[in-house]
């Protein structure tokens, strides 16, 4: 097996200027969402969230981006999720998006807060029947029994919504965060990669560089 020292990976696709960036992050990260999708990366949208507990416990995981606006980012999850905990008494958090076949990561630092009952209503319905179902299934990050406990949660949904209309739950919406903070890093050789940074503060954004 090959040591993890001994990996090493040249980046030489791009470079990152500042007179090249668009005053808008949000405009920016849009630009390179699209680059992301046009490269056929898998899931480009997969991001990874990091949230706290009120102590200062962290914890992160793998999520997925639903929408992007002129406010922030979108994503939903069990409100009684850990994340959806955390989210609740620390409202604060941290995205990744790292994107290796086109060299680039994008991180976002931001507030959060739950969208809308109606914004939630709608992408909720607009999911496949047994995703819905599963939001109603899964007592999602509570300790359960065995495999063949969730089937059976499963099946007992099933059962319930037969041939009925199958509606967002309380505990199930969206979350968005307003961003702060975002920075762009783009591989650059000899691991002297570019790094710019939009900060907000009362003026609106400011664009700075930092050393790699």
């Amino acid at each position: 097996m090959n040591k993890l020292a001994d990996l090493r990976k040249e980046y030489t696709k791009n470079t990152l200027r500042e007179e090249n960036m668009h005053p808008d992050p949000i405009r920016q990260f849009r630009v390179w969402m699209d680059d992301a999708i046009s490269s056929g990366i898998p899931e480009p949208n997969a991001m990874t969230l990091a949230t706290a507990t009120t102590d200062g416990k962290p914890s992160a995981r793998v999520v997925l981006l639903k929408e992007v606006n002129e406010n922030g980012f979108v994503f939903f999850t069990n409100y009684d999720s850990r994340k959806g905990r955390e989210l609740t008494e620390n409202p604060c958090a941290a995205l990744v998006f790292d994107w290796h076949e086109t060299e680039r990561q994008v991180r976002v630092e931001g507030r959060v807060e739950k969208i809308s009952a109606a914004e939630s209503d709608a992408y909720f319905h607009s999911r496949p029947s047994d995703s819905r179902l599963v939001a109603w299934a899964s007592p999602q990050s509570r300790e359960i029994a065995s495999r063949e406990e969730l089937d059976k949660l499963q099946q007992q949904t099933e059962d319930q919504f037969n041939g009925k209309e199958i509606p967002r739950p309380p505990h199930w919406g969206g979350f968005l965060v307003r961003p702060a903070r975002i920075e762009f890093w783009q591989g650059r050789p000899n691991r002297l990669h570019d790094r710019i940074v939009y900060q907000l503060d009362q003026q609106g954004w400011e664009i700075i560089r930092l050393a790699p």
